[in-house]
């Protein structure tokens, strides 16, 4: 009887067995994945929360196995992304080249076309600005510098014997007197530099006086009066000296010219466009050696060139 109660026992006791108890139903949620987008439909696998706790062996045994299908759906979907895409030698995935709109030719030309441009646009700038400066030049050409001789004031004026440097004997002439000009700018936009070579007062082609006339600069549309100073000291005549005649009382007319060219520059645009005028001025003249008196000259007296 024992031993038929302990077979009975066991046999009601065998489906209580946590070992041989029937499986249950296993749960398993799906998770949405990053790449859900992508077609691809493996996840990862978490076991349900309906499995009873109660069964250590059969939880263990899930949850390895939810681990399992949660790193083979994690390699699944990232097989699954990446399956159409080939694959070097090394196993890396191939990338495509991504090509350019245009070949490299366009962009040279497009900057030769702009070089081109460029230079162009500074040589029709250059052609423009020149054409200007060559109209302005040829505007502002009749602007001349109006100059008279007005006046020669005789300040001192001897002739006597004498020798040259050498000792040679001949006639000595000294003259000191004053040369007044009329200068008038009629320039209405720019004014004028003016200057002159040596002023020389000549006796016989033999310059007895010499003079300068000062640099200066005369404002556009103005008149001015300049005075040149001509000194000559013991002027040796050689055998011009020979031709002069004197008066019983010792007087002496002595002919000479004046000679002299007078020099005026207008800048119209700075430095770049630029107008000159030289005038060369003939004045003829007597001197009487025992007067002193101031000589006028007449506009027609001079020669102007």
């Amino acid at each position: 009887m024992l031993s038929t109660k302990s077979e009975s026992d066991v046999t009601s006791l065998a489906p209580s067995s946590p070992s041989r108890s029937p499986k249950r139903p296993v749960y398993y949620v799906q998770s949405p994945s990053r790449d859900s987008h992508d077609g691809d439909k493996s996840s990862t696998m978490q076991p349900s929360p309906m499995e009873s706790p109660s069964h250590p062996s059969s939880v263990g045994r899930h949850s390895r196995n939810s681990s399992a299908s949660r790193f083979s759906g994690i390699f699944r979907s990232s097989s699954g992304r990446k399956g159409g895409r080939k694959r070097n030698d090394k196993g890396w995935p191939e990338c495509g080249v991504i090509m350019e709109e245009g070949p490299y030719d366009e962009f040279e030309d497009k900057a030769f076309t702009r070089r081109c441009q460029a230079l162009i646009a500074l040589f029709t700038f250059v052609v423009l600005f020149t054409v200007f400066c060559l109209i302005i030049w040829g505007a502002s050409r009749p602007y001349k510098a109006e100059i008279l001789v007005k006046s020669f004031a005789v300040h001192n004026f001897y002739i006597g014997e004498g020798s040259d440097f050498s000792g040679v004997p001949t006639k000595l002439l000294t003259v000191n007197g004053t040369l007044k000009l009329s200068v008038y700018n009629p320039a209405t936009i720019f004014g004028i530099h003016v200057t002159s070579n040596p002023v020389n007062l000549v006796y016989s082609e033999i310059p007895v006086a010499t003079g300068q006339l000062k640099k200066y600069y005369q404002p556009r549309k103005s008149r001015r009066t300049v005075s040149v100073v001509l000194e000559g000291k013991k002027v040796p005549l050689y055998g011009a000296g020979s031709t002069l005649t004197f008066t019983q009382n010792g007087a002496a007319e002595i002919p000479l010219v004046l000679k002299f060219e007078v020099r005026s520059r207008g800048n119209v645009v700075g430095k770049l466009v630029r107008t000159k005028h030289r005038k060369q001025i003939s004045c003829p003249l007597v001197i009487d050696s025992t007067k002193t008196k101031l000589i006028k000259f007449k506009k027609t007296t001079c020669t102007y060139h």
